[in-house]
């Protein structure tokens, strides 16, 4: 596990940036934004993952963001696709000459990991970041992934596309990208039970993850009740403006996960109710399957499933 602050293998990635070659001119790179100096970020589509095949979207609907020091560089996300992940790269080496240091992925979704592969071939090669749990978390949703990508999009993947942390949190570290750190933080089961944040310390951004999103309907695939004691959490910290995992960065992001908060709360009172009422599962689903979604986007494809989540988790509750 990894604590404290980490300068593993900087001076090294330093040494090797001044050998590196621009971007493949064959890959399109991505659009990036720079939201603050150094920090840079590229806004996904607002739509469901694997995306329809063969449109604009294919799978690129994940917000992504790198982050540049003075000797390297740390990759935030990689997008849904090994594709993505190339188009990433070439947007990273079409903005710096800087090597790749560090590739963190905030949790296990495929719209944020599917594009690890891309990096994990450079050379030399990045230290892969992520939650203590994610590694056992991608290993068991790794088949599910590849199969829709095939399925979905046509993309035919390896088990060697799958990359998994090498330098794991269990609390919280310190990444060093010279004269310049990352805090990464480790969260207890919210939106998932691998949701890791990155704080960028010179700029004040937050990129945090699926623990936030902005327009798209939130999606439970971990704890209701713990996302919203993670969300107080949040609240509480001190930084300029936050990258949601969907929609766009903000600087009123107190109001973003205001907004959120009433969702989920909507959704956990809507379940207690239910319960209280002791209608099936069914049952409940269906009573509330138009509640609480007005302004939101892809309810339609979220929040059932959000509400059966809610019931299995709140059914047991005391």
């Amino acid at each position: 596990m990894v604590g404290g602050l980490l300068r593993t293998a900087v001076c090294a990635f330093a040494l090797a940036g001044a050998g590196l070659s621009g971007a493949n001119p064959g890959v399109e790179p991505l659009p990036v934004a720079e939201i603050a100096p150094g920090v840079h970020v590229h806004s996904g589509h607002q739509a469901a993952w694997p995306g329809a095949r063969a449109d604009a979207v294919q799978g690129d609907i994940a917000n992504l963001g790198f982050v540049i020091g003075e000797h390297c560089v740390a990759v935030i996300d990689t997008g849904g696709s090994p594709a993505l992940g190339q188009r990433l790269l070439a947007a990273v080496q079409r903005t710096t000459t800087r090597p790749v240091c560090f590739v963190i992925n905030t949790h296990v979704h495929p719209d944020h990991t599917l594009g690890n592969a891309a990096f994990a071939a450079l050379e030399p090669r990045p230290r892969f970041v992520g939650h203590a749990r994610l590694k056992a978390s991608l290993a068991a949703r790794a088949p599910f992934y590849r199969e829709a990508l095939e399925r979905e999009l046509g993309v035919v993947t390896t088990a060697a596309d799958i990359v998994p942390p090498d330098l794991e949190v269990d609390a919280s570290t310190e990444l060093d990208l010279g004269g310049r750190r990352l805090r990464l933080q480790a969260w207890p089961t919210a939106h998932t039970d691998n949701d890791l944040s990155v704080l960028d310390e010179a700029s004040a951004t937050l990129f945090a993850g699926d623990l936030l999103f902005i327009g798209h309907l939130p999606v439970i695939d971990g704890r209701l009740l713990g996302w919203l004691e993670v969300m107080d959490r949040l609240a509480s910290q001190d930084v300029r403006q936050m990258v949601p995992g969907h929609g766009p960065p903000t600087r009123d992001w107190p109001a973003a996960l205001a907004t959120q908060r009433r969702y989920l709360e909507g959704v956990r009172d809507g379940i207690r109710r239910a319960l209280a009422d002791k209608r099936t599962i069914a049952d409940a689903v269906e009573a509330l399957a138009d509640t609480g979604i007005d302004g939101w986007l892809l309810s339609a494809d979220f929040h059932r499933r959000n509400l059966t989540a809610a019931y299995a988790e709140l059914e047991w509750e005391d």
